[in-house]
């Protein structure tokens, strides 16, 4: 399946900066993600707990879908969805810009 141009630009993709991250209880790869998009913070539910340890993503900037309506995962509410590539076992890679971006800057 192909997309036209004008509707990829739908996409809204920002740089978002992981603030807070914790296990979610109940979930062995569920994590809950406070992350700055600029303008605001937001909750993110992210699956990549059998990968990352939530320490050792806090500080680090994703790349998220901003406008993506929002979707409730072991009662939480996901508000946007981070970008990861898998592996070739199968985990999930966080995609990250190379340098320091400030948070909400749009991916394009």
């Amino acid at each position: 399946m192909t997309v036209s141009f004008d509707r990829f630009k739908e996409l809204d993709l920002r740089i978002a900066k992981i603030l807070e991250a914790s296990r979610v209880e109940g979930s062995e790869k569920l994590l809950k993600l406070l992350i700055d998009v600029g303008d605001e913070k937001r909750q993110l539910i992210a699956g990549v707990g059998k990968v990352y340890e939530p320490e050792s993503l806090v500080g680090r900037e994703i790349v998220m879908v901003v406008n993506l309506e929002p979707k409730t995962m072991m009662g939480l509410e996901s508000q946007g969805m981070l970008l990861a590539a898998h592996d070739e076992n199968g985990n999930p890679v966080l995609l990250m810009p190379e340098s320091q971006v400030p948070p909400g800057s749009k991916v394009t």
